[in-house]
């Protein structure tokens, strides 16, 4: 490299160099930090010259290859919870239009009707998967949706204590007792399903953490027997297989949509869905869409429901929890 030959990545050449060290009156750079310790600066890497871009590709590409991952000929059981799904072609097509780069549900929803029919459709999907009257357009993820649906038991019922059977998703459970805390709320983490009068609901996840199938009839009976809801961590891959929450009594329905489509990515971004019976509607957090017809007859769709502390008094809002990003 000449003097005057710039750096591949910084266009500074050696005589620009030098004409800032004479404005500065320097000799060198190395006078800049004359004041740190020999012994803490780093005199150069011991690198390889620059690889050209095709060339590094081919490297990366070798060194990958000899990774082994889900998909591979191998079948893993690793993620609790998050997986790698099949997730087809068409769905990174459809997701990469312009009107679904987000999910935030507008504040002007008369002028984002795609934006709410795709939300209304999700919301008409996962009633179907689950058996249940009404869902909302979204949670976080399904631990959120897990610690709403048991603060959504606590206001129903007037009661103050939550149990939650032990096979549950631990994090699951976490993120419950962090909900809890601020709201005095008791969790209890029970084996039996064994119920006070004092329990607002009982949480059964099926297929529970570890993969086996729970005798839901049974939770639902002791549920409903101490007066609680029965609220149903599911998965939507395994409704396709398993009977839906609707159908073995359950009050609230919520799981993690991130089976349906979304890739593994270092924890997220998730999607929580939301499901229950029609006599607790005004109970749900976040926001629900809802179809209409104008003064012309024609469809239109509409923010229905909004009871978040955003949009009505605090004292009267069900949550202050937004729509998955």
């Amino acid at each position: 490299m000449t003097a005057s030959s710039p750096h591949p990545y910084i266009p500074n050449t050696d005589d620009d160099r030098r004409a800032m060290l004479d404005v500065i009156d320097a000799a060198s750079a190395d006078e800049l930090f004359a004041d740190i310790p020999p012994k803490l600066r780093i005199d150069g890497l011991d690198l390889p010259p620059a690889l050209p871009e095709q060339e590094l590709v081919r490297e990366m590409t070798a060194l990958a290859a000899r990774n082994q991952v889900p998909g591979d000929g191998m079948a893993c059981f690793l993620g609790a919870g998050a997986y790698r799904h099949f997730i087809p072609s068409v769905v990174g097509h459809v997701i990469g239009r312009s009107e679904f780069y987000s999910a935030y549900t507008p504040y002007q929803p008369e002028i984002s009707q795609g934006t709410l029919q795709t939300m209304f459709e999700l919301q008409s999907m996962v009633c179907e998967l689950t058996g249940m009257d009404v869902a909302n357009a979204g949670m976080y993820d399904g631990a959120s949706a897990l610690a709403e649906a048991c603060l959504m038991a606590c206001n129903v019922t007037g009661r103050s204590r939550i149990a939650i059977l032990d096979s549950v998703h631990p994090a699951y459970a976490d993120v419950v007792r962090t909900y809890a805390r601020g709201r005095d709320l008791a969790v209890d983490v029970v084996s039996d399903g064994g119920l006070s009068q004092e329990h607002a609901c009982l949480a059964v996840q099926h297929p529970n953490f570890f993969g086996c199938l729970e005798d839901v009839w049974q939770r639902e009976a002791a549920a409903h027997a101490a007066g609680a809801l029965l609220i149903a961590v599911t998965d939507p891959i395994s409704l396709g297989l398993l009977a839906p929450p609707g159908d073995y009594g359950a009050d609230i329905a919520v799981a993690e949509g991130q089976s349906l489509g979304w890739p593994v990515a270092f924890g997220g971004p998730y999607l929580g869905l939301f499901a229950c019976r029609q006599q607790y509607l005004r109970r749900m957090p976040g926001r629900i869409v809802g179809r209409t017809s104008d003064l012309d007859g024609r469809t239109g769709y509409v923010l229905t429901l909004q009871t978040r502390e955003q949009h009505i008094r605090r004292e009267r809002a069900t949550s202050n929890i937004c729509t998955s990003q």
